[in-house]
C-alpha cells in the first residue's frame, strides 16, 4: 500500500455541495421563484426548500453557508500541513526508508520528524486523503518471471485462433 499525490482536481466534498446548492436557491428565492420550482431545479425535497427559505429570511444568504467545523482544532497547521507535503514528495527513500512506498506508519514517523506531532493511524489517513488530497495506490503484484512480450504475442496470435475454433 502506498499513497500518491492525486494529479485530479479533487471533486466537491458532499458539504460542499450541499453549500452550493443552498446558496443557489438563496439566488432562485431573490428571483421570486415558488418552492416546488426551487426543489425540482435543485434535486431536493419541497421540506428543505422550505426549511432554506426560513433561514433565508431570517438572516439572508450568508446564513445558508456552511459554519466552521466545531469541535477541536487539528493538531497540524497548515504551515505545519506543506512542510509535511514537502517532506512526503521527496519519497520514502529520502527518509531511509528501504523501499519507496509510503504507509500510514512511515508517514506517522515522517510527521513526527518534521513538525514533532505524534498522529494516530486514523489521523494520518485523514491528513493524505482529506488535507494533502492523496489517494490510495496498491502496487500491482506481478510474477518477476512475468514474459511481457510473450503474453502480447499470444493475445495477438493464439487467443484469436482459439477464440474461432469454438
Amino acid at each position: 500500500m502506498s499513497f500518491k499525490p492525486s494529479s485530479v482536481v479533487p471533486p466537491l466534498t458532499r458539504p460542499q455541495l450541499s453549500e452550493a446548492r443552498r446558496v443557489r436557491a438563496a439566488a432562485l428565492f431573490d428571483q421570486g421563484r415558488s418552492g416546488a420550482e426551487i426543489a425540482r431545479m435543485l434535486g431536493v425535497s419541497e421540506e428543505s426548500v422550505r426549511r432554506w427559505r426560513r433561514v433565508w429570511e431570517e438572516g439572508g444568504a450568508d446564513a445558508l453557508r456552511r459554519r466552521p467545523a466545531s469541535g477541536r482544532p487539528p493538531k497540524l497547521d497548515d504551515a505545519q500541513v506543506e512542510r509535511v507535503r514537502a517532506a512526503l514528495e521527496q519519497g520514502a527513500q529520502a527518509h531511509g526508508f528501504e523501499a519507496d512506498l509510503w504507509t500510514l506508519e512511515r508517514v506517522g514517523l515522517v510527521v513526527e520528524r518534521v513538525t514533532g506531532v505524534s498522529l494516530s493511524r486514523a489521523s494520518v489517513w485523514r491528513l493524505l486523503t482529506g488535507r494533502l488530497g492523496w489517494s490510495l495506490q496498491r502496487p500491482e503484484r506481478r510474477a518477476v518471471e512475468r514474459n511481457e512480450s510473450g503474453i502480447a504475442r499470444w493475445i495477438a496470435h493464439e487467443w484469436p485462433r482459439i477464440k474461432k475454433g469454438r
